[in-house]
């Protein structure tokens, strides 16, 4: 019966693996996000950062992606993600720790 069901999870979770992506995904938008929003930052929480809110894009307009905590990385900053304008076009830049 264990084994059965083993053989039958197996496919199930390597089926899953595949069709998530392992990057992340590009996304290039011709619109210029809105002005940035005040977030008042919390207070500070020993052990993470806080990564302030920011506009991302959702099908076809903006929405608001309030800010959230990150666990700290050993002898590494947090550099926020932020919209950088190319040319016409405007590519969403991930927030990620830097060394």
């Amino acid at each position: 019966m264990k084994l059965a069901r083993f053989l039958l999870l197996v496919p199930l979770a390597l089926s899953a693996l595949a069709s998530s992506p392992s990057f992340a995904q590009t996304v290039i938008i011709q619109q210029a996000p809105p002005p940035m929003r005040y977030e008042a930052p919390p207070m500070a929480r020993p052990g993470y950062a806080w990564d302030r809110g920011h506009w991302g894009w959702q099908g076809r307009g903006y929405v608001w992606v309030p800010g959230h905590w990150q666990p700290v990385m050993r002898r590494g900053h947090w550099i926020p993600g932020h919209w950088q304008a190319r040319g016409p076009n405007w590519f969403w830049i991930e927030g990620h720790w830097a060394r």
